[in-house]
């Protein structure tokens, strides 16, 4: 059979890999029939897979990890596997992630989590300490006064699986205490009480029904015993004298130290927990996915094999909020750590806390933002096991099956297996880059590309030293950026200053705002003081890859290569029509790829196109060429 037609039908109905994998809250009294019908019911609608998430509403004869909950987590991997279904595993009681339901500190009390706090004291006083806190030091500040700095629990705690009272006028819900995740023997504990159980007893499925195992937002104190000697090692410099910074701006760059103070916790945060569970996953057969806490925790995602982000509480909706701001940022923060990565999947976990009032269509528009900026794996949060009582407006909306979209639900679903899958092991067709930090993602410049049909990936100034930096542009995991945008408002540690130097003596570099400081470091660099600055430097160093004529500010697009064709996802982000021509720099014959039908449709090249509010287009470009 010819290849094309081959890969024409696997776009029409791909692997189930590639289906959306909802939250499942398991928030009632489990029953065997019952769990067997839900899953029936997913399949029939296009979803082939899922997350066992116990959730606030379980009985309390069902604990977290109890012989009861297994055998039910054991019934349902069986019957996604009958099916041909996957299963991804959450690893605690509720959220955050790391202390598997209070079972850690329950075992060594130890194991709280801590911060670090101060205490105002007079000249010659001496701070008085509670039973286990600890005295790290006495500062002396600027303006005479002193204040102790003193390591103590935090008493911090997670949500947990029980309503202790479901009046709907008074829900009390169980309040588990929360581990220290930068203890690294709490963490041991951690993964000892879940990772190893589920391998124990779901073992024979790793690495082909479950595939993942999804950690959700760890909670960071901001201190731990002996965090200081930690956070000095990670700066290169004793953050002692600056302690009183966490809690005061006693200094002109006080900020800034509290910014470093907090990239140190992130960093050590790599440390102790990611870095053991990601090598747990590696060598257990399966991926580690999820997400950090942060929209802009870039960092972090290095060691998810499935890089992911979390899209809640209407962080994006339609207008300003999905190109300005931290949340805006999110989508391109976990694929492009993705590619630089090497990875082939990132994840979104999406429409959480969104509220009853959500509505199909903003569902499938946040789909879209998402599978726009090259994500790849949905998690919609959530499908509710049962709404019975409080369990409706726990975090809501229901998006499946008690939704009033569900009799509607299938076309969406494919939709998002069809882009998930265009965007899975194919090639981004992308030479724009833009600097970021551990934990900070530029949204100014961000903004300016998008609209202006500029695709970018976000590039951690960590990932410098493993680029190769030339005359022909920064080259890393297969990608040639040629042009790289560094905004002032990022802070660049001096570490990074000279692979940033090469990037500009190579004539690569594009400065983004007040420019005065960075002439002197930078004098080869080019700087753009306002957006049309910024797009005519874009315009020397990147050929433009797409124009629209007439222009518009609301289409999106992403350009990937698989199997031999060049695609353009068009997205248009407002709800407004759009109507516009296309011109290419891929030549070559042009077909229109539907991605909720499936069906595919020869066109002509310079024909006006028409983007309705919200749609995304599929253009296919078979036998192109460079011009």
């Amino acid at each position: 059979m010819n290849k094309n037609i081959i890969f024409e039908q696997e776009f029409r109905d791909p692997p189930k890999e590639f289906s959306v994998m909802p939250f499942w809250f398991w928030n009632d009294e489990l029953k065997e029939a019952e769990i067997i019908r839900q899953i029936a019911d997913f399949e029939s609608h296009g979803v082939y897979g899922f997350v066992i998430h116990a959730r606030i509403g379980l009985p309390e004869d069902i604990g977290w990890m109890s012989d009861k909950m297994i055998g039910c987590m054991k019934l349902a991997v069986a019957e996604a596997h009958k099916h041909g279904m996957y299963v991804v595993l959450y690893d605690d009681g509720m959220y955050p992630s790391g202390s598997s339901s209070g079972q850690v500190v329950k075992e060594n009390p130890a194991f709280a989590e801590r911060m670090l706090d101060k205490i105002d004291i007079a000249q010659g006083e001496e701070p008085e300490l509670q039973p286990d806190w600890d005295l790290v030091t006495v500062i002396e500040r600027p303006d005479g006064k002193r204040l102790a700095v003193v390591d103590r629990p935090s008493g911090g705690t997670m949500r947990g699986l029980h309503f202790l009272d479901e009046n709907p006028a008074n829900v009390i819900e169980d309040r588990p205490p929360l581990a220290d995740l930068l203890n690294p023997e709490a963490v041991n504990s951690f993964i000892r009480l879940v990772y190893n159980r589920y391998y124990k007893e779901l073992g024979q499925y790793f690495g082909n029904t479950v595939f993942a195992i999804f950690t959700d937002e760890p909670h960071l104190g901001n201190g731990t015993c002996g965090i200081l000697q930690e956070v000095n090692r990670i700066l290169g410099y004793d953050f002692t004298p600056y302690l009183a910074d966490l809690w005061y701006d006693d200094h002109e760059n006080s900020g800034q130290r509290r910014a470093e103070y907090q990239r140190a916790i992130s960093i050590r945060a790599e440390e102790t927990y990611y870095t053991p569970l990601s090598k747990w996953c590696e060598a257990h057969g399966i991926a580690l996915t999820g997400h950090p806490a942060g929209s802009m925790d870039i960092g972090m995602e290095r060691f998810f094999h499935i890089p992911g982000q979390d899209l809640v509480w209407r962080y994006v909706t339609p207008g300003k909020t999905a190109l300005e701001g931290e949340h805006s940022t999110m989508a391109k923060c976990a694929s492009s750590a993705m590619i630089h990565m090497g990875r082939s999947r990132n994840s979104n976990e999406l429409y959480g806390a969104y509220g009853h009032e959500l509505t199909f269509d903003e569902v499938k528009w946040l789909a879209n933002w998402c599978l726009i900026r090259g994500q790849n794996l949905l998690y919609p949060h959530a499908f509710y096991y049962s709404v019975r009582g409080p369990r409706r407006d726990e975090r809501p909306p229901d998006v499946g099956p008690n939704s009033a979209w569900w009799d509607c639900y299938k076309p969406y679903a494919d939709s998002c297996r069809r882009l998930s899958w265009l965007n899975t092991d194919s090639k981004h067709i992308c030479e724009t880059a833009i600097l970021c930090d551990v934990q900070w993602l530029p949204d100014e410049s961000a903004k300016i590309c998008f609209q202006a049909q500029r695709d970018f990936n976000y590039l951690e100034l960590r990932n410098l030293s493993e680029c190769q930096i030339d005359s022909n542009g920064i080259h890393i995991a297969g990608m040639n950026y040629k042009a790289v945008i560094l905004e002032k408002s990022l802070l660049v540690g001096k570490e990074f200053l000279s692979d940033i130097k090469k990037i500009a003596d190579a004539g690569r570099l594009i400065i983004l705002g007040d420019t005065q400081e960075s002439e002197r470091v930078f004098p080869h660099a080019r700087f753009a003081g306002d957006e049309p600055t910024l797009l005519r430097s874009l315009c020397e160093l990147v050929k433009q890859d797409i124009e629209l004529q007439p222009s518009s500010q609301s289409i999106r697009y992403r350009h990937v290569v698989k199997g031999g064709m060049h695609f353009y996802m068009l997205f248009n982000e407002e709800f407004t029509i759009v109507s516009t021509t296309l011109y290419l720099d891929a030549a070559g014959e042009w077909e229109w790829w539907n991605p909720s039908t499936g069906e595919i449709t020869a066109t002509t090249a310079g024909q006006a196109v028409s983007f309705e509010p919200g749609e995304m287009k599929i253009l296919c470009i078979k036998q192109q060429k460079r011009k």
